[in-house]
């Protein structure tokens, strides 16, 4: 049987976390020839893709900057993706990561918590390789950095709190219901287009904004945008909006591990 578990244990268990991060992060690139090259190749290759087909045949733009350019529509969209497949990688492996460990959750003293939040560390790994080409492009091919860069990890702090809650809510969650697996693979689909990655959110209708504007996606992305490619102030009731939502789920989700995490073992 398991022991309760608090968020003070992801610090004392420190070392683990960082060693199960690691992990993690190997496993993915394991057997393959260019192994982390590949970190930097696949945002590379889906921002090609993403900017032919919705900046090049479909005439996408943000609208923002006067005379915009093709480059800034791959800043913007770069930008977008890379904060979206900070979530996506974490809602697309957490229903297998308690599953695929049975051998740890029999172990009474071992903190089953510590294994979602690897998969975030490893997710935030890859993001901060993603915002390092970013960062690298506005500042050589696009307009500039400026002070408002720093807000940056200001903006990014409460959607790595919304990925632990959300990890921690469908690995719990996908012990019980083997199909949360295949709804997540719809779901992250679904919050790609509806996180303005590839558009500006004043496209939207205004009856599908009075919902979306609720989207903490869509709110970072567009305030990651707004500070580091179009040079404008914060809006701070969205980055309070992202902290209240962040954090939300991010208690959610522990206090659902917790609760489940005693009949792990009955049901492995």
């Amino acid at each position: 049987m398991q022991r309760p578990s608090s968020v003070g244990d992801l610090w004392r268990h420190r070392d683990l976390l960082w060693q199960f991060t690691m992990r993690s992060i190997e496993v993915r690139h394991k057997g393959s020839y260019l192994g982390l090259i590949w970190s930097v190749l696949n945002p590379l290759l889906m921002l090609g893709l993403y900017v032919l087909m919705f900046g090049y045949v479909l005439g996408g733009n943000f609208g923002v900057l006067p005379n915009e350019t093709r480059g800034d529509f791959a800043l913007g969209t770069f930008i977008g993706l890379a904060i979206f497949q900070l979530l996506a990688e974490v809602i697309g492996i957490s229903p297998t990561t308690i599953v695929m460990q049975p051998n740890f959750v029999k172990k009474v003293v071992f903190p089953l918590e510590v294994l979602p939040v690897a998969n975030v560390g490893a997710s935030v790994f890859h993001f901060l390789i993603s915002l390092a080409l970013v960062v690298f492009g506005v500042a050589l091919l696009g307009p500039g950095l400026t002070w408002s860069a720093l807000w940056l990890p200001v903006i990014v702090l409460p959607l790595v709190l919304l990925s632990m809650g959300l990890a921690w809510l469908i690995s719990s969650l996908g012990v019980f219901f083997r199909d949360i697996g295949q709804a997540t693979q719809f779901l992250t689909q679904l919050l790609m287009f509806l996180s303005a990655v590839f558009y500006p959110p004043s496209k939207l209708p205004p009856a599908a904004w009075k919902y979306l504007r609720f989207n903490p996606v869509l709110l970072g992305v567009e305030q990651a945008r707004s500070t580091l490619l179009w040079h404008q102030p914060l809006n701070q009731n969205h980055l309070a909006f992202l902290y209240l939502s962040g954090v939300a789920v991010f208690a959610l989700g522990h206090a659902v591990f917790v609760r489940l995490k005693p009949a792990f073992a009955d049901v492995l």
